[in-house]
């Protein structure tokens, strides 16, 4: 059986995921069971606390997905700290913490869930120049950074680092509704392999 942590399945997206986990007939065979851990992603004590208990959980068994799906997402010309500290910082506290598991573990994949945008592209900064997102890009920015600096450290291990973007799930500009976006964002999960890793995964359903 593999074994996934998703982080922020409280509510969103994130609540979608875990729906999905338990609809699918592969997460059917994949998910033997369900467990709820509490963990803040802006406290790296709350963070250890939730990898340790995670991996009790495991029974000496390796984790073989981590989804780092837990952030915030605020279009505004400001706030550059606050939602770098947690859809950055936060994302890296967890993904360091969970590594050993990660290691241990078969699949050794990690899914940054909204880890990459074009908004947040250096090469494209002028054709979106008139979006007025500062903080936004800049935080797209620095995902896709991370999320490249990860792959390329793990890569001899096997791993897998991508930065998926499962098309702004919700709300009056989204692509997809959360059930679609995370229906298309596990099929793209349990289905890449190396090929994938450090690049983003665009998330989109076929019409």
């Amino acid at each position: 059986m593999s074994s996934f942590f998703i982080t922020g399945t409280s509510r969103g997206f994130g609540l979608a995921l875990a729906r999905q986990d338990q609809q699918k007939e592969l997460a059917k065979k994949l998910f033997d069971r369900v467990v709820v851990v509490k963990l803040d992603i802006t406290d790296e004590a709350s963070i250890k606390q939730a990898a340790a208990e995670v991996e009790a959980k495991l029974e000496g068994k390796g984790l073989d997905v981590l989804i780092n799906n837990a952030g915030v997402c605020h279009y505004v010309s400001d706030g550059v700290k606050s939602i770098f500290t947690v859809n950055v910082l936060g994302v890296h506290w967890v993904t360091r913490a969970f590594l050993p598991l990660l290691q241990k573990g078969t699949l050794k994949k990690v899914a940054h869930m909204s880890g990459s945008s074009t908004v947040g592209s250096i090469t494209l900064a002028r054709e979106v120049q008139d979006i007025l997102v500062p903080a936004y890009k800049i935080l797209k920015a620095a995902m896709n950074s991370l999320t490249v600096q990860y792959a390329l450290e793990y890569e001899k291990e096997g791993f897998t680092f991508m930065a998926d973007s499962p098309g702004l799930g919700g709300g009056e500009m989204a692509d997809l509704d959360p059930e679609e976006g995370a229906k298309a964002s596990l099929d793209i999960i349990l289905k890449a392999g190396q090929e994938y890793s450090g690049k983003m995964a665009k998330v989109f359903i076929e019409s």
